[in-house]
C-alpha cells in the first residue's frame, strides 16, 4: 500500500474549489459585537488626553476602551517558543503610539456602522514627537522609539532601546580573517531588500465568547493556537486553564498569522461585556496593522582565489523591525545561520542589528531572513563569477557542500557532528539538472531577440531549515474508532499548504490503511496535542515525525490488545494492511474496533527537532527585457529542489510554484513603499502590485532523488525554500542581458527604465 510519495488528492480540495469551506468570520455568531479600532494618525506621538464620552452615548455601542481600561503590561505578539525571544515591548493599548496605524482605542458595537460612527466622535489630543523613519540612521537618531523603562527581553539578544536597537546578532565561524588573507580577489558590495507584504487571501479575523462554564474561547485564523492561548491568558491576567483557542480553516498566512494581531481586542471586549465579540480586518488594516517582511541593508565582502575557490565572507546587516520588535532577533539570526553554510570556506562573520523605527512592525514571512540574506550572498557570488570571468554555475560547483559534509552554522550552540552532518545534500544534482532544464549553455549570458528586446539567464542556490533545532516540536494523537477507522488529532495548522492531507498520508502509510480511513482534526487547544504551530518549515519534518511515531505506537498497542483477546504472546501477532493474524486466525481492524468498544485506544507521541536536515534548491530563470520601456518579463523559471522524498508530489509542486511566484513578486513588483512623509503609499491591492500567473509564463519544478533518513518517510521541508532563489537569479539575468547591475529590490519597469536611460 503506497500512500506517501504519491499525488493523493488534497482532502479538502473539492470543497475549496466549489466555495464550500467556511472561515473564522463565517463562523462568528450573528449576535457578536463588532469591533473596530481607532488608529493613530501620527507616526510617533504621546496621547495627552482622550475623550470617549460622546462615542459611548451612541445607541448600540457596548464599550469604548482606551489605554486606561486595559491591563498595563508589556508582552510580545510574536509566537515562536517560550520564553519568547522577542522584546516584550507591546501593550494592548499604550499611551505612546509608535506608527501611523497603531491602536488607540477599541470600539465595540452591535453593528460595524455604529462602531464606525462612534469612532468619529472620539477626540484625541496628541503631543506629536519626531519620528524615526530611516532605519539606516535609526541608531543615531535623537528620538527613542521605546523610551519606557518596563520593556525587556527574556534573553541577552542585544536589546538596546536607548539606541533604537531591538536586537543584535554577531557570530564568527571558522577563521574568516585567514580566508581573506589567502584571497586573490576581494569584493565588497551593498544590497538592499524591501518591505513586502504576505498578502494572504483571508484577512486577519478572530471572534471570542464565554462558554457555559465562563471560560474564554478564542476562535482565530492563526498559525500558532497554543502560543495564542499563552499570550491571551497573560495579557488578560487569566490562568491558561481559562482560555481555549480554536483554529478553523485558514485562508493563507505565509507568516503574517504567526503574530497575534487581532486576538487580544475581542478577548478584552468579551471579558468586559460578557458578550461574544468579533474583529475582521479590512485589507487596508491588514497593510497598516499587521506585519510585513523585514527590509534589510547589507554590506557584504567576499574573498576568493583566482581559481574560484571562495575563502571567506563578511556580512554586516541592518534590518527595520518597525515599531515593535516581534521576530526581530530570530529573523536576524535565521539570516545569519545558514546563508553561507553551504559554501566550503575558511570561515565567515555576520554582524547584524534589527532597529526600531516608526513604521508598521515587521515580522515573519515565508523565508524568514534567509530570503533577504540569500539575495545578498547569491548576488555577490554572481558578481564574483563575473569578476573572475567564470560561469556562475561552475563557480558554485567548486564551492558547494556534498552529502557527508558538515554545515558550519552561524549559531552559538556547540556543533555536534551528528547534528550538522548532511545525510542528504543534493545541491550538485539540483544545480546540474536546473542548468540542463533551462538549456543554460546555449542561452548564457544573453540572446538578442531584436533591436529592442534582449533575453538573459540567471541562477542562484538556496538553503532553508526543517524546523528550528532543539526548539520546534510537534505532537500527534491517534484514536481507533469502533468501525476500524482512525482519527488523527494534530495542532499543526493547515494554511492551504495541505498539511492535513500530508500528515494523514503519513498516518495512513504507517497504519497500512486507505487514506480515507484517517480523519484529521486540527486544532483546538482543549482537544488536540501541543504543537508549536505551523512555521519554520516544520510541519512535514517535525510534526510528520510525531505522526509516524504515534502511528507505529498505535500498531504495537493494537498488537498487544489482539494478543490479550486471543491469549497468545504478542510476538505471534502479525499485522498487515488492516488485518491482524495469529497462525490461521485473523482479526480485522473493523472487528477489533467493535471488540474494544468498551475500551478506547488512544496513543500520543511527540517529536522535537534534533537534526539539521535542510532542504536545498537551485533556481534558474530566463527573462526578456524591453529596452524601450524597461519592462521585464519572466519567460521561464526552473526550480530543482532537494526536499528529501516528497510526501505528496502534487502539493509539493504547487508549493514550489507558489513560492517561485512570490519570489518573482519580490524581485520585480512588490514593495510596501513610503512617501517622504513616511505615509504608506500602497496599502491596498489596487496599488500594491502582486504577480499573477501571467507574470510567470512557465514555472517548472523537479525534485532531486533524495531520502532523508531522519525525516518521516525520507521527507524534509519545502514550505520556505521555494521562494529564496528568485530575486538573485532574476537580478543576474537582468545583468547578463543588459550589463546593468541592480542591487536594491524591487526592479520595477520605471526604475529600470531610468537606469537604461543613464546608459544611453
Amino acid at each position: 500500500m503506497k500512500i506517501v510519495n504519491s499525488a493523493a488528492p488534497k482532502k479538502d480540495g473539492m470543497k475549496l474549489v466549489t466555495g464550500a469551506p467556511v472561515y473564522t468570520d463565517d463562523l462568528a455568531p450573528k449576535e457578536a459585537l463588532v469591533i473596530k479600532l481607532l488608529r493613530s494618525e501620527h507616526h510617533f506621538a504621546r496621547i495627552k488626553n482622550i475623550d470617549t464620552s460622546r462615542a459611548e452615548k451612541v445607541p448600540g455601542v457596548a464599550c469604548v476602551l482606551t489605554h486606561k481600561d486595559v491591563p498595563n503590561k508589556r508582552f510580545t505578539r510574536a509566537g515562536q517558543t517560550y520564553p519568547e525571544p522577542s522584546p516584550q515591548d507591546w501593550k494592548m493599548l499604550d499611551e505612546i503610539v509608535r506608527y501611523k496605524g497603531d491602536e488607540v482605542a477599541i470600539i465595540a458595537a452591535t453593528t460595524e456602522a455604529i462602531a464606525l460612527k462612534a469612532m468619529k466622535l472620539i477626540k484625541v489630543d496628541y503631543e506629536v514627537l519626531e519620528p524615526v523613519l530611516d532605519y539606516k540612521t535609526a541608531m543615531a537618531h535623537a528620538s527613542i522609539v521605546h523610551p519606557e523603562p518596563d520593556a525587556f527581553t527574556h534573553f541577552e539578544f542585544g536589546f538596546k532601546p536607548e539606541k533604537n536597537i531591538a536586537s543584535a546578532y554577531y557570530v564568527e565561524v571558522g577563521d574568516y580573517e585567514k580566508g581573506f588573507e589567502e584571497s586573490d580577489v576581494i569584493l565588497t558590495r551593498n544590497y538592499e531588500t524591501q518591505a513586502t507584504h504576505p498578502a494572504m487571501m483571508e484577512p486577519v479575523a478572530t471572534y471570542t465568547y464565554l462558554d457555559h462554564t465562563g471560560r474564554l474561547v478564542v476562535v482565530s485564523s492563526t498559525q500558532i493556537p497554543f502560543h495564542v492561548r499563552r499570550m491571551v491568558a497573560s495579557a488578560m491576567d487569566l490562568p491558561m486553564s481559562q482560555v481555549r483557542v480554536i483554529k478553523p480553516r485558514i485562508g493563507g498566512g505565509f507568516g503574517c498569522k504567526q503574530t497575534s494581531a487581532s486576538e487580544f481586542f475581542p478577548a478584552m471586549v468579551t471579558l468586559k461585556t460578557g458578550k461574544p465579540a468579533k474583529i475582521f480586518y479590512t485589507r487596508k488594516e491588514i497593510f497598516l496593522g499587521t506585519t510585513r517582511r523585514h527590509p534589510f541593508y547589507f554590506e557584504v565582502k567576499i574573498g576568493a582565489t583566482k581559481a574560484g575557490i571562495v575563502k571567506a565572507f563578511d556580512v554586516k546587516a541592518i534590518s527595520d523591525t518597525g515599531a515593535y520588535g516581534e521576530h526581530a532577533g530570530t529573523v536576524m539570526s535565521a539570516c545569519a545561520e545558514k546563508i553561507m553554510a553551504y559554501y566550503k570556506t575558511e570561515g565567515y562573520r555576520f554582524d547584524g542589528k534589527a532597529v526600531y523605527t516608526n513604521h508598521v512592525s515587521s515580522g515573519a514571512y515565508r523565508g524568514y531572513g534567509k530570503t533577504q540574506g540569500g539575495f545578498a550572498i547569491e548576488s555577490i557570488m554572481n558578481e564574483l563569477a563575473h569578476e573572475l570571468g567564470m560561469d556562475p554555475t561552475e563557480l558554485r560547483e567548486k564551492n558547494i557542500i556534498h552529502p557527508g559534509d558538515h554545515l558550519r552554522l552561524g549559531t552559538s550552540h556547540v556543533y555536534d557532528e551528528e547534528v550538522t552532518r548532511q545525510d542528504t545534500c543534493e545541491l550538485e544534482y539540483c544545480l546540474k539538472r536546473g542548468r540542463e532544464m533551462i538549456d543554460w549553455y546555449s542561452k548564457y549570458p544573453s540572446v538578442k531577440v531584436s533591436d529592442t528586446k534582449v533575453r538573459g539567464v540567471g541562477m542562484a542556490l538556496a538553503i532553508q531549515g526543517s524546523g528550528v533545532l532543539n526548539i520546534d516540536s510537534g505532537s500527534a494523537t491517534i484514536k481507533l474508532n469502533s468501525d476500524g477507522f482512525f482519527t488523527l488529532l494534530i495542532s499543526a495548522t493547515d494554511m492551504g499548504t495541505g498539511c492535513d492531507t500530508i500528515l494523514a498520508q503519513m498516518a495512513a502509510e504507517s497504519l497500512q490503511v486507505p487514506l480515507d480511513q484517517v480523519n484529521v482534526y486540527s486544532a483546538d487547544t482543549d482537544v488536540t496535542p501541543y504543537d508549536d504551530g505551523s512555521y519554520a518549515s516544520s510541519s512535514t519534518y517535525v510534526t510528520g515525525t510525531a505522526v509516524r511515531k504515534a502511528s507505529e505506537k498505535m500498531i504495537e498497542t493494537l498488537k498487544s490488545e489482539v494478543a490479550l483477546i486471543l491469549s497468545v504472546p504478542i510476538e505471534k501477532v502479525v499485522y498487515h494492511e488492516g488485518v491482524f493474524s495469529v497462525d490461521d486466525s485473523t482479526l480485522t481492524l473493523e472487528a477489533l474496533g467493535y471488540k474494544l468498544n468498551r475500551k478506547q485506544i488512544v496513543v500520543t507521541d511527540s517529536h522535537v527537532c534534533d537534526k539539521e536536515a535542510p532542504p536545498y534548491k537551485a533556481g534558474f530563470v530566463e527573462v526578456e527585457i524591453d529596452l524601450e520601456t524597461g519592462k521585464i518579463d519572466v519567460l521561464d523559471f526552473v526550480g530543482v529542489i532537494d526536499c528529501g522524498t516528497p510526501i505528496n508530489t502534487n502539493l509539493a509542486t504547487v508549493q514550489a510554484q507558489g513560492g517561485m511566484l512570490q519570489g518573482i513578486g519580490m524581485a520585480l513588483y512588490e514593495e510596501s513603499e513610503y512617501a517622504n512623509s513616511g505615509d504608506e503609499k500602497n496599502a491596498s491591492f489596487l496599488t500594491y502590485k502582486l504577480p499573477s500567473r501571467k507574470d510567470a509564463l512557465i514555472t517548472r519544478v523537479e525534485f532531486a532523488p533524495s531520502y532523508e533518513p531522519t525525516g518521516p518517510y525520507g521527507a524534509k521541508s519545502i514550505g520556505e525554500i521555494v521562494i529564496n532563489t528568485a530575486s538573485p537569479a532574476i537580478m543576474d539575468a537582468i545583468f547578463n542581458a543588459t550589463g546593468i547591475r541592480v542591487r536594491n529590490l524591487p526592479i520595477t519597469p520605471s526604475k529600470f527604465y531610468e537606469l537604461l536611460k543613464q546608459t544611453e
